[in-house]
């Protein structure tokens, strides 16, 4: 994968990401097509969306496929630029006349890019164009390349709206519930460890009746950070209801969900310490874990976890499990 030196949060970007599903849930077939579309407008081999961490969407009759993380090194270029970046010839630009992709036969010559952002602004991806002939690109072609690029964008904008919760930045209910299934069906093929956690804020009605609805969703997104921080990018977290939140780990052991849940616990008390709204952050937990040959369902597996958050908010006084 291609490491772009970003000027944006990176937990941020990288759960706003993965609130949309792009690492397998999404309908692939919108940008493949897009992709398709690019090929034949601009006579090219290969046109690609590729995504910043994640999986790229191709369409290509370069002989390139098994070697796309090394034409990650074009793209980079083109996450860095502000707008679109155009190499008329590799050959002629320093930058690339000693690459791999341009030296060993495979005859990249030509490369077009455009960074794709998302509503916020936050760099996710590019996409790109390939010729194995060098070009130059008209007005009437950049504008074109642009067009498609805010299509793309607006395929984003879209899965956004439908995936994410606006509030946190997170996954709503349908983003975590796609990307969870998809992870935890990856879990099964690699016999690897799934573990459901729901999350909810205690006394959370309190602060809205006492504080109002503008510091209590100051609240939530004090939550929210706090579980990014202490929990892994690759880690599926979504809130699921006004204040619950639920997290999917996988490939981890009872002692490392037992410390995520030690260092959660004192982030939050730091936070309370120091943040002195009037109140304090406080939660309930329950997790369930499926071993790496087990074939509990998502649905199933939440429910058991909801039931041990339920059992364990009843259990403490304070309302608090570390």
């Amino acid at each position: 994968m291609f490491q772009a030196q970003l000027s944006t949060n990176e937990s941020q970007r990288e759960h706003a990401i993965q609130a949309l599903g792009v690492l397998g849930a999404v309908p692939e077939e919108r940008f493949e097509r897009l992709t398709r579309m690019a090929k034949r407008i601009f006579d090219v081999p290969l046109a690609l969306v590729s995504f910043i961490d994640t999986e790229d969407k191709a369409s290509s009759n370069l002989d390139i496929p098994d070697a796309l993380h090394e034409f990650r090194f074009f793209c980079d270029y083109s996450i860095r630029n502000d707008g679109l970046f155009i190499v008329p010839n590799t050959l002629m630009d320093e930058r690339f006349n000693e690459h791999t992709l341009v030296t060993s036969g495979r005859e990249i010559r030509f490369y077009a890019g455009y960074p794709l952002k998302l509503a916020n602004g936050q760099v996710f991806g590019t996409l790109s164009l390939a010729d194995d002939k060098p070009r130059e690109f008209s007005e009437e072609d950049r504008q074109l390349f642009t067009d498609l690029a805010v299509m793309i964008e607006e395929v984003i904008a879209a899965l956004q709206l439908a995936t994410q919760d606006e509030l946190t930045g997170i996954a709503n209910r349908r983003g975590f519930m796609n990307l969870a299934q998809y992870a935890l069906e990856f879990c099964k093929r690699h016999h690897r460890s799934a573990t459901v956690l729901m999350i909810d804020l205690d006394h959370f009605k309190t602060v809205n009746d006492l504080y109002g609805h503008a510091e209590g969703d100051a609240a939530l997104v004090a939550f929210t950070l706090l579980l990014r921080d202490e929990f892994r990018a690759s880690d599926v977290i979504g809130r699921i209801g006004g204040d619950e939140f639920i997290a999917l780990l996988t490939g981890v052991g009872s002692k490392k969900i037992k410390a995520t849940l030690k260092r959660l616990a004192q982030a939050v008390e730091n936070y309370n310490f120091h943040a002195a709204r009037g109140y304090e952050l406080q939660y309930s937990v329950g997790y369930v874990t499926s071993g790496p040959d087990e074939t509990a369902s998502l649905k199933d597996l939440i429910q058991d976890a909801d039931k041990l958050m339920y059992e364990s908010k009843h259990k403490t006084e304070d309302n608090v499990v570390s």
